[in-house]
């Protein structure tokens, strides 16, 4: 724990406040291990800045920083990947919450936000617009 509340606190706490998901954070034979998925490529290089400002030769051989960028963010497709059904579009986050419209096996949508880690807020090609189980979506490569 030395690492993380010594050392490498700030590269940490940028993490955190950069909206950094996934975060991940644990410290093994005296390196620290930092992992997550940064939302967009500025925030994975400013953490790589912030790293560089602690050890500017990256010398220290006691971090290693596995930060990948997302690739679902706003404004990008992401593809249904149900089983072999469609995905019910839900009008709130939440199966409580009346079906608005749906989305066929396969189909790309656009993503408009993560509005948490399990519901994202999408819209169909033909404009139908709500909130999908984000466990069925996956980033179109």
């Amino acid at each position: 724990m030395a690492l993380q509340e010594t050392k490498y606190k700030e590269l940490v706490d940028a993490a955190q406040s950069q909206g950094v998901t996934n975060l991940q954070v644990r410290e093994q034979d005296n390196v620290l291990y930092i992992d997550g998925i940064a939302p967009s490529g500025s925030v994975k290089d400013a953490l790589w800045a912030t790293y560089e400002k602690i050890d500017p030769d990256f010398k220290g051989g006691d971090l290693i920083l596995n930060i990948d960028v997302s690739t679902e963010v706003a404004g990008s497709k992401v593809k249904v990947t149900t089983e072999k059904s469609n995905l019910n579009i839900r009008k709130g986050p939440g199966t409580d919450q009346p079906i608005v419209g749906k989305a066929a096996h396969h189909e790309l949508v656009t993503l408009i936000s993560k509005t948490t880690e399990q519901w994202w807020l999408i819209r169909t090609d033909k404009g139908e617009e709500g909130y999908a189980y984000a466990n069925y979506l996956s980033a179109e490569n």
